[in-house]
């Protein structure tokens, strides 16, 4: 069942006095940097990722440089990450047709991104919206478990969490609200054990009061 309006936009206020200065957490300098970082970040945490290209886009800041590189190579610069044989074939892949059909240039659509080896939905929104400026919410594992919890979705598909959010959020707050519901997923409505006692958003979260609910049949 969707929250009323008037829910949606209260939380939307909540969680924007919370987190003013959210923003991607992925370090970067330019869109291409930010495309290989969100490869990358796939089952890695951010922090990781931006220890792993720090030293990695100082010689590797262009896909004609990661193209001189082989997959073994490049498996040896990312092998701190996740996955790193599949995104070693990833990224070659994708700097191979970046050079071949865009002239080198990360392309400003999600339907172009998408045809990228190892980009996916996800990766694409995060590129459209940091890179481009374009709005869109990325659903990664805080903004799928924290949009649930507090009301904004319900729905175990990320796609369809993204759809309702869309619908239930201002398109000129996409953007930003994927970067509050991330921020709050990270400090306070954790995977496990949620700080729900200090949570801004107890008041309005469905999951809160559904624990409510649960704790008061047990005790009768």
């Amino acid at each position: 069942m969707a929250l009323p309006r008037v829910k949606t936009d209260e939380i939307l206020r909540i969680l924007e006095a919370e987190y003013p200065d959210a923003k991607c957490a992925l370090e970067h300098r330019n869109a291409f940097e930010l495309l290989i970082a969100t490869i990358l970040s796939a089952q890695c945490t951010d922090k990781r990722v931006n220890e792993i290209t720090a030293g990695l886009f100082e010689t590797y800041n262009h896909p004609s440089r990661f193209l001189t590189l082989t997959a073994e190579q490049l498996e040896e610069e990312i092998k701190g990450c996740g996955l790193f044989k599949t995104k070693s074939r990833n990224i070659l892949a994708t700097c191979k047709i970046l050079m071949d059909k865009y002239n080198g240039e990360v392309p400003k659509t999600r339907e172009e991104l998408m045809e990228l080896p190892g980009v996916g939905r996800k990766t694409a929104n995060v590129v459209i919206s940091n890179a481009f400026g374009v709005p869109a919410i990325a659903v990664d594992t805080h903004v799928q478990r924290v949009s649930n919890r507090i009301g904004l979705a319900k729905s175990e598909d990320p796609l369809q969490t993204e759809q309702q959010l869309m619908k239930r959020i201002p398109k000129e707050k996409w953007s930003d609200a994927h970067h509050w519901l991330i921020y709050h997923g990270r400090q306070i409505c954790s995977a496990r054990s949620p700080k729900c006692s200090i949570c801004p958003l107890l008041a309005e979260c469905r999951h809160a009061k559904q624990e409510k609910v649960a704790r008061n049949a047990n005790i009768r």
